[in-house]
Order: structure tokens, then C-alpha cells, then sequence
């Protein structure tokens, strides 16, 4: 869940822009995929998330739903964390956050709301902290999700201990308190924010984090020919002009 990745207190003001060298790679690949599993198995054993376990990967349903993407976060050609985004939405009801806090959503649902669902938020833990501005580079394709497919609210089930981020970085409320998770030891809360609410006002603090319409097709929009080398990759495209995980 959203809860394994690290969280840092530094601002991404630190550099100019922090989406440069950053690669955003959709995970198609079988070996893609072997990879982030692999990096789930390494961040959630780091945190104490998950029990040991002989094959060493962290998978599940949803990362094969046709509503769900993948990604891989690069940086200098490594694979630094990953993320998954799940699109919910009244004809679209499959999500992980869907199934754990069903109570909670599934009214919204009813009413014709709409969520983008960022879930397995990890980073390597021997990289991230070369990368203090790794969680927000990550945390962003949930939000330019939430533009991408004019979404109305974006949720994070999110550790206790984590949240106070969430909360003062994409100004987002605790809707409902820790629940168990099947497959983890540790329990989430779900946080969301309303988008059309809190956006102007997270990309006020953090520019970076806007996305342009070109970069969200090319993200978001499945391709029928997988690229033919990482050169050809879903980079950080026109970072002047890049949505908030809000």
C-alpha cells in the first residue's frame, strides 16, 4: 500500500527541478514487472510491513486489472520506487482501497464520484535517501492521474505514521481509521483530498508537480507497441509545465 515508501521532510525546492534525470516507466515487461515486485518485497521487509517470505516479491490482482498502471520511478537509468495507480469509478469498481474501506466508498460511488487509488507507493531502500525529493516525483503520477481522467478525489491508504505528510505536502484528510490489509502485518488509514479543491493550492507551494496534456496521454494512454528501448521511455516531460497528489 502507500505506506511502505519513505517519506522525507526535505522540500523539493532543493534542486531546480527535481523531475530531471527521472524516467517514469509503465511496466509491461515481465522482468519490469519481477523488478518493482522485488522492490515491494525489499521496502515492505525494511518497514516491517510484511512477513519474510521465500520468493521475495510483493504482487496481487490488481496490478493486472485493465484500470490499473504500474510505474516504475528511474533516476540515472535506476530503478529508485514505483507506484501504482488504479482508476475507481461508478462503471469501475475495482480498486485495493475499494476492497478494504468498501463501507466508505462505495456510497461516493453511488453518487457518481470518481478516485484515483494510489497504492504500492515504494522506494529502494538503498536509494532514497540519495533522492530527498524521490516521495513527490513519485506521489505526482497519482495526481496527474487525477487530471488525466478528471477524477474527483485522490485516495492513499497511508500508515499512522505517515500521514502527517500526506496531510501538509497534498493537504489530504484521514476518512477513515487503520484497517488490516490482506498481506500485511501493518494497518492503513485512507486519506483523500478533493482535487478541485486542494490543486491550485498544492501547485502554488510546488510548481513542479503540474503536468502538461501531452505527458498525461503519453502516460496514461496505453500504447500498442511497447517502446524498443529504454531511450524511448515515458520521461519527465516539459518539467516547466508539469498535477499535485492533492
Amino acid at each position: 500500500m502507500a505506506s511502505a515508501a519513505e517519506v522525507s521532510t526535505v522540500a523539493p525546492a532543493r534542486i531546480s527541478d527535481p523531475l530531471d534525470q527521472v524516467d517514469y516507466r509503465l511496466a509491461q515487461t515481465p522482468r519490469e514487472k519481477e523488478e518493482i515486485y522485488n522492490l515491494r518485497y525489499r521496502a515492505y521487509l525494511r518497514e516491517g510491513a510484511i512477513r519474510p517470505s521465500a520468493d521475495e516479491r510483493v504482487t496481487d490482482r490488481y496490478d493486472e486489472v485493465p484500470n490499473s498502471w504500474v510505474f516504475g520511478v528511474y533516476f540515472h537509468g535506476e530503478l529508485y520506487s514505483s507506484i501504482r495507480v488504479t482508476v475507481l469509478t461508478p462503471d469501475q469498481r475495482v480498486s485495493p482501497s475499494l476492497d478494504v474501506f468498501g463501507d466508505i466508498l462505495q456510497p461516493k460511488l453511488d453518487q457518481g464520484f470518481s478516485f484515483i487509488d494510489s497504492t504500492r507507493f515504494v522506494a529502494d531502500p538503498a536509494k532514497v535517501r540519495n533522492f530527498p525529493e524521490l516521495p513527490y516525483v513519485t506521489a505526482r503520477l497519482g495526481s496527474t492521474a487525477g487530471v488525466h481522467f478528471n477524477a474527483d478525489y485522490g485516495l492513499a491508504p497511508v500508515r499512522p505514521e505517515h500521514q502527517a505528510f500526506y496531510r501538509r505536502i497534498f493537504l489530504q484528510e484521514t476518512w477513515c481509521e487503520p484497517r488490516l490489509y490482506p498481506g500485511l502485518v501493518k494497518a492503513v488509514g485512507l486519506m483523500a483530498a478533493h482535487y478541485p479543491t486542494v490543486r491550485e493550492r498544492v501547485l502554488a507551494r510546488y510548481p513542479f508537480l503540474r503536468s502538461s496534456a501531452f505527458e498525461r496521454r503519453m502516460l496514461f494512454q496505453r500504447a500498442s507497441a511497447r517502446p524498443s528501448s529504454p531511450s524511448e521511455v515515458i520521461t519527465s516531460f516539459e518539467p516547466a509545465s508539469i498535477v499535485p497528489h492533492s
